[in-house]
């Protein structure tokens, strides 16, 4: 009754404690959708502006573009007006062309511009500084020339004249501005609020240009960069952007290191409650084992205690009827029985310490003990001891407790075949155990309770205590490193028995 009391509650605490668990972790799940939502939201903002930055960096870049070509214009005006100088003879008076060149001329205060014949010789210079200024030919510019472009004017037959021009400062300060704006875009873009890993890549989706919040170590070989940019691809959709000097690009974002923590969390939780639950479990079955061996052991030495008493005094009556002349056969009988109660003695007595073992041939034990049980059971009832070829069976046992395991077995085999049947004790051995199969003829084992009769407390019997199979497990495992358990049972057909010893283990 107990023993079902406590499975109740064993059930109505795991019903509580899983739902506890679901509960955590719908919970988890609910709170980790939230936060993934507000992620979600947050990077759609940062990649609206980005496409917003994108537009803006490629207008300037366009505006910067319309600012060259009228550059260019002027520079070609220019070199035009300079010639028509240039051709005007020493004391031809000015007239309103004349004028009209040398306003182009003189409004020309941003280009740096050379004017020079097929030869190279200055013919006019404006906007220079420096040494530009005492030079004779353009080639004493020397390694300089490359800054300069130029521009061909032809003025008669096969003759021409050169002007060499470079960009403004305005020119050069804008363009200088928008290098910086290119490079603080893709700074916003690789170190970004939303502190998700992101990359950018080209229009063929194979190189990567930039990257951020990411380890650069990812992507050391080709095939790396490609499997970084599928995964990326796949988990979100490409924002298409246009970047000055690189045309079409792709960004592409991850989730953030939060969120793929988050994801996880549930993963860890479960498994720090499984921890918990599996230590807790050890302590509380390791505490109710320590108890139990503590009741065994009180038990049994108060038992044997208990015994010490009596068996003396039968011991001093017995001497007293040997003097009375009474029939030795009795006489012989009770000496058997007074033995038999201090082996029982004994037996309680090395429960809970550390039994001596001696090296036996178990089939002489087995035998000497069933020619003894044999004559305190049913005589309807047969045992035999079948050796099966096995000569010498040594092992190393305490004679006493391993008797108390045998005659367990035997009497619950007894009491399965209501005092009329047959056992039969079978030694077996292969290559690496020995074993021992106790079977009776017995009503057999129901399958609802193969499990539980090895348990303390649990009992078929009405006056049961069901210790019989737990002392005798107990025994066979902590004492002699073996195994006991029931190896078939068949209803109405009986049940067999079986120990075991690993030959490896004895030869420990």
């Amino acid at each position: 009754m107990k023993i079902n009391v406590s499975k109740r509650w064993n059930r109505i605490l795991l019903y509580l404690a899983t739902i506890v668990f679901f509960s955590m972790i719908l919970y988890s799940n609910a709170l980790i959708k939230s936060i993934r939502e507000e992620e979600r939201k947050k990077v759609m903002v940062w990649a609206d502006a980005i496409a917003y930055r994108a537009n803006l960096v490629s207008f300037m870049e366009q505006f910067f573009e319309t600012i060259r070509m009228a550059e260019c214009k002027r520079a070609s005006l220019l070199a035009k007006a300079m010639k028509k100088i240039n051709d005007v003879p020493l004391d031809a008076t000015f007239n309103d062309d004349m004028l009209f060149y040398l306003e182009i001329m003189e409004s020309n205060s941003t280009i740096p511009s050379i004017l020079t014949d097929e030869k190279g010789n200055i013919d006019n210079r404006v906007n220079v500084e420096g040494d530009i200024l005492n030079m004779k030919n353009i080639n004493e510019l020397g390694d300089r020339k490359a800054e300069f472009d130029s521009l061909i004017i032809p003025y008669y037959k096969n003759d021409y004249n050169i002007i060499y021009y470079k960009e403004s400062k305005v020119y050069t300060n804008l363009r200088i501005a928008i290098d910086k704006l290119i490079i603080s875009y893709f700074q916003e873009i690789v170190i970004n609020q939303a502190s998700v890993p992101v990359i950018i890549t080209d229009s063929s989706m194979c190189k990567i240009i930039a990257s951020g919040m990411i380890d650069s170590t990812r992507f050391q070989t080709q095939e790396d960069i490609c499997k970084l940019i599928k995964r990326f691809k796949n988990k979100n959709k490409p924002i298409e952007i246009n970047v000055p000097y690189q045309g079409t690009c792709y960004v592409m974002y991850g989730e953030s290191s939060v969120l793929m923590k988050l994801r996880y969390y549930p993963i860890i939780q479960l498994t720090i409650i499984i921890i918990f639950i599996i230590a807790g479990y050890l302590i509380l079955s390791t505490t109710r084992r320590f108890e139990q061996n503590k009741v065994w052991v009180g038990m049994s030495k108060e038992t044997a205690h208990q015994l010490g008493t009596p068996i003396s005094s039968l011991l001093a009556w017995n001497e007293l009827l040997k003097e009375q002349k009474v029939d030795q056969s009795i006489i012989a009988e009770i000496d058997k029985d007074i033995q038999r109660l201090e082996t029982i003695t004994q037996r309680f007595s090395k429960i809970g310490s550390e039994p001596e073992l001696v090296s036996e041939n178990i089939a002489t034990v087995i035998e000497e003990f069933v020619k003894y049980l044999q004559s305190r059971i049913s005589s309807k009832v047969v045992i035999k001891v079948n050796r099966n070829e096995v000569k010498d069976f040594q092992i190393p046992v305490n004679k006493y407790l391993f008797e108390w395991v045998i005659e367990n077995l035997c009497k619950n085999s007894v009491d399965a075949m209501n005092g009329n049947g047959v056992i039969i004790i079978e030694l077996l051995e292969d290559e690496k155990n020995f074993y021992i199969d106790i079977s009776d003829t017995g009503k057999g084992i129901l399958s609802k309770d193969l499990d539980r009769i090895f348990r303390p407390g649990y009992s078929t019997k009405k006056r049961g205590w069901g210790l019989g199979l737990t002392l005798a497990k107990r025994i066979i495992k902590q004492y002699h490193q073996g195994k006991l358990f029931v190896k078939s049972s068949v209803q109405g057909r009986g049940t067999v028995m079986r120990i075991q010893f690993r030959k490896k283990l004895l030869l420990i």
